[in-house]
């Protein structure tokens, strides 16, 4: 299935993206509950369905319908640990957030003082009630900085009424919004009048779990990573159920021969999860 690709303009108006929205943090970062999001989906928000095709089939994820970005899963805070220890700089670069979901990891580039920072997901609904309300709402908060530590421990009481906006304008105007497959994305951005800088990182979370995705997400890390660039992926060990993870990614990279790839951190509690590093082979 290949849903077309489509970008998401900011609302000028930012206060009527949190608009019924509760936010919480976690490390500092403000996200908008997703129960009460998926609440406002049932009653309207959501012209994809996805919310209620997700509740009626008791499934996490419906290929080629939703594909998982209601959800923050872990191996999201992974690789935010992972970026701090890592000592892996933003500054200055241009940043893919790809199948973003909440979009916490380009929100953590943001703040990195990345000169770009896109955000990409399957699903519109997701960019338009999860996505976007992220980023207006860490812009708009600008106390907030990100902790360190165990997120889970750092975590705050629900804001449950946003603070009116008063953005930095220039946070914003770094960010655009994609949704739809990732070949159309791909398409849509190499296709278009204006000119195309290529990303010099593309951060990805648990976008390995099914194989048959792996030739299109291989496809468009190679069009769109500078050749000099860096991707830095998280997955779990083994996604039962559905086939795929990293073994199995590390596996079809080298098969494919274009990127090198290396497994940087192995984290072992509870399921096995790692993080990777992919980088072009002549680069």
């Amino acid at each position: 299935c290949f849903k077309a690709a489509k970008e998401h303009k900011i609302p000028e108006d930012l206060n009527k993206v949190l608009e019924n929205k509760v936010l919480e943090t976690l490390s500092g970062l403000y996200y908008v509950n997703m129960s009460v999001v998926e609440m406002m989906c049932v009653h309207g928000a959501d012209a994809e369905g996805i919310v209620s095709k997700s509740v009626s089939s008791r499934s996490d994820l419906i290929p080629g319908v939703y594909e998982g970005g209601l959800k923050i899963w872990e191996c999201t805070f992974d690789l935010i640990d992972y970026f701090s220890e890592a000592e892996i700089h933003f500054a200055n670069k241009t940043v893919l957030d790809l199948g973003c979901g909440a979009g916490l990891l380009g929100i953590v580039a943001l703040r990195g003082k990345a000169e770009k920072v896109h955000f990409q997901d399957y699903n519109s609904t997701v960019i338009d009630e999860i996505t976007l309300p992220n980023v207006v709402a860490n812009c708009i908060n600008e106390g907030s900085r990100m902790g360190s530590g165990d997120h889970r421990k750092t975590s705050k009481p629900p804001l449950k009424r946003p603070k009116k906006a008063e953005c930095s304008p220039d946070a914003l105007t770094k960010c655009r919004f994609f949704s739809g497959e990732w070949s159309k994305v791909s398409e849509l951005l190499l296709s278009s009048n204006e000119p195309f800088l290529k990303y010099d990182i593309i951060l990805t979370s648990e976008t390995i779990y099914n194989p048959d995705y792996y030739s299109a997400l291989h496809d468009t890390l190679a069009q769109l990573l500078d050749k000099n660039g860096r991707v830095y992926l998280a997955s779990k060990v083994l996604y039962f159920g559905v086939g795929g993870g990293i073994y199995l990614f590390e596996k079809f990279i080298e098969e494919k021969n274009v990127f090198r790839s290396s497994i940087v951190k192995t984290i072992d509690k509870g399921l096995q999860r790692c993080i990777m590093e992919i980088a072009f082979k002549d680069s």
